[in-house]
């Protein structure tokens, strides 16, 4: 077993014992005792995040003559090595922390510092330097604003897209295939497949008209409150000049909230971005059931589609095949919607000047993200990109659907209709072949009538 080695590191409480390898100090060694709740730490894109706040700040800190060029310059050439991704197991810390996120704020403070001091010779101060014009208070919701803004535009935005563009043109290619439609669970009036995937493909493009409705919202930056909104210790030029800074490292725009009041004390932009990534995840829950309902079978279910096989279904039925994908999608969807449960609750949690559930609020809507991104390419590219059409299915419900007697409700009546309808369902009937029989309607005019196709585009009276 190895030994682990100490060195002794002291922060305003006193003098702690830390892992003499480790770049941290005592403040985060700290919540490493005081938390060892989960096992679960803060997300890598928060974390780079964070690193890229302190970055950020360094530079204006510099250009407002705050902070020497020596220090400065250090501290972000520290930040750069993290938003690169070294140093990963530098952060410990436990999500469930201090509810300002302090601990976290401090872990990132303190690794930056001991960097920095290597890299520049010079003493660099986690709070004096790293932290200069800055609190926890203000850096981790503007970390959570930056990071969820970075991956719905990066991740979340460009996966939605190419769900819904693979289901359109899964659509088109199904344009020649007419079905029986469905209303609960029931037989129900023709339609096209292309016009059932063409529902699922608008259910993704207003789930991505709604997150763009929100990010306005959350492009809007806390940094520059401090500590309860009125921008103690910060320049008065901070706030503008932190904003376009990040703008610049990240090409999203970015701007200080109207209310530093508001962006510590709530979190309601990341409650409603959450309300809207739980709407997506019940749109994937929808379209993954109809494919999984549309896959029955293959003898004894719907059997209307055949998704690909990916792997063995069963260990014990030899032959058996899942649909696994939407089964995937489908836990995906439960988790972000309790998620979304989770970041409700957080955000009733802003007693006064400050939200005190910040770090769960991270992990989940950071959460809720990466998984919809990365069903959305996997539902896309091996579930619905490639799923065959049992056209002999469908044509055979079509053929004794007694529902399509509903087209003839113009001409004889609701009640006659019903008739026909219950006759040819008793008898295992064509629809045609018994409203032959029970109405003066010719053959030929049942014909042009009842054709699935021409009631999937809606018949005519």
């Amino acid at each position: 077993m190895k030994k682990t080695h100490y060195r002794t590191e002291q922060d305003s409480m006193g003098e702690l014992q830390v892992p003499s390898d480790a770049l941290y100090g005592a403040q985060t060694q700290r919540a490493i005792n005081n938390f060892p709740i989960s096992g679960l730490t803060m997300p890598p894109a928060f974390i780079k995040t964070v690193a890229l706040i302190k970055q950020s700040a360094a530079k204006v800190n510099m250009q407002l003559g705050l902070l020497d060029d020596p220090r400065g310059n250090a501290i972000i050439q520290a930040a750069e090595q993290l938003i690169q991704g070294e140093h990963r197991d530098q952060f410990p810390v436990d999500i469930f922390q201090t509810g300002s996120g302090t601990s976290t704020n401090m872990n990132v403070n303190e690794v930056l510092a001991h960097l920095a001091t290597d890299i520049s010779a010079e003493t660099v101060g986690a709070n004096d330097h790293v932290n200069m014009g800055q609190s926890s208070n203000d850096v981790i919701p503007t970390a959570i604003h930056v990071s969820t803004a970075i991956e719905c535009h990066q991740q979340l935005l460009p996966a939605l897209e190419h769900l819904a563009k693979t289901i359109e043109t899964k659509a088109l290619a199904c344009g020649e295939y007419t079905k029986t439609g469905r209303t609960h669970l029931m037989d129900a009036m023709p339609m096209t497949l292309e016009q059932e995937l063409g529902a699922w493909a608008l259910q993704i493009r207003n789930g991505i008209a709604r997150v763009n409705s929100t990010l306005p919202r959350v492009q809007k930056l806390a940094q520059g409150g401090t500590a309860v909104g009125t921008g103690i210790n910060a320049h008065p030029e901070f706030a503008q000049k932190f904003a376009s800074t990040m703008s610049d490292a990240t090409d999203i725009a970015f701007s200080p909230n109207d209310s530093f009041f508001e962006s510590l004390s709530c979190q309601d932009t990341i409650v409603e971005l959450s309300g809207q990534l739980k709407t997506i995840a019940v749109s994937l829950m929808k379209i993954a059931n109809d494919l999984r309902w549309m896959n029955s079978g293959p003898l004894a279910g719907l059997g209307e589609i055949e998704l690909t096989a990916l792997q063995p279904g069963s260990s014990i039925m030899p032959g058996k095949v899942n649909p696994v994908i939407p089964e995937a999608t489908a836990m995906v969807a439960a988790q972000v919607i309790g998620n979304d449960a989770t970041i409700t609750i957080a955000g009733q949690s802003g007693s006064f000047q400050l939200n005190v559930m910040l770090p769960v609020i991270a992990y989940n809507i950071l959460q809720s993200i990466a998984i919809i991104s990365q069903v959305s390419i996997t539902l896309a590219d091996t579930a619905i990109a490639d799923f065959g059409v049992r056209d002999d299915n469908l044509q055979q419900a079509l053929a004794r659907n007694p529902i399509l007697v509903t087209a003839l409700n113009p001409i004889i009546g609701y009640a006659k209709a019903a008739e026909v309808a219950k006759s040819a369902y008793k008898q295992g009937r064509p629809i045609i072949d018994v409203a032959e029989e029970m109405t003066d309607i010719s053959r030929t005019e049942l014909e042009k009538i009842l054709e699935p196709r021409h009631l999937a585009a809606g018949g005519v009276n």
